[in-house]
């Protein structure tokens, strides 16, 4: 499982398994926020097995679906709800980790600079500089 630590509050990663979510646990994250809408490819896990496994290890789990690149109003403002809302690490999946990263770029839940949110990206290994003159 690749994870990508963001801040201390946050990291991001590829898709999980639900059989991931006990080390995810055990490594102090307290809540999932799952990016992928359900069947967006083959073998892809289910979001209610994860949502499952992540219920009987006691972790909060936020399903904020995005796709096409499009990151809606409504879910830029429910991630940085979940964000803000939540008292100790989370992680944020996708396909690939980048809509979670955009998410949390767009969201600024701790409000810093465009500059240090494009930083912080790069640091976890995604170039987000495409989206930089969208930042306020």
């Amino acid at each position: 499982m690749e994870i990508s630590e963001v801040t201390p509050e946050l990291a991001v990663a590829p898709q999980i398994k639900p059989e991931d979510v006990a080390a995810l646990h055990d490594r102090g994250i307290v809540a999932l926020i799952c990016n992928r809408p359900d069947g967006e490819e083959e073998g892809q896990p289910e979001v209610a097995a994860i949502r499952r496994a992540a219920e009987e290890q006691g972790m909060a789990f936020h399903h904020i679906p995005v796709s096409g690149g499009n990151f809606p109003d409504g879910a830029v403002a429910a991630f940085r709800a979940v964000r803000r809302g939540t008292e100790g690490a989370i992680l944020a999946y996708c396909r690939t980790g980048t809509r979670s990263i955009t998410l949390d770029t767009l969201a600024n839940p701790d409000g810093v600079s465009p500059v240090e949110r494009i930083q912080r990206a790069k640091a976890a290994g995604y170039d987000l500089s495409a989206i930089e003159g969208q930042l306020t």
